[in-house]
């Protein structure tokens, strides 16, 4: 089926299923889907930002215990 025969079909509907009744259907339909793919990106990004803390926290630590047991310059890593 084209975009001419969907257009057919939804030519004499009224303006409320188009633009109520489809979305809802919709949503009712591939709500578990578009909820578990949003749920699996949100982990994403928040692993992600726990990874970067962890690791920024890490080097904090290291370089704070490193430093001060030698006398080095400031400008040293």
């Amino acid at each position: 089926m084209d975009m001419d025969g969907i257009r057919a079909m939804f030519e004499g509907m009224p303006w409320w299923v188009k633009w109520v009744a489809v979305p809802l259907l919709a949503l009712f339909v591939f709500g578990g889907v578009i909820t578990t793919i949003l749920g699996t990106l949100i982990a994403f990004v928040f692993k992600l930002l726990l990874f970067a803390a962890l690791v920024g926290g890490l080097v904090f630590v290291v370089k704070k215990f490193t430093r001060g047991g030698s006398k080095s310059s400031a400008g040293e890593w």
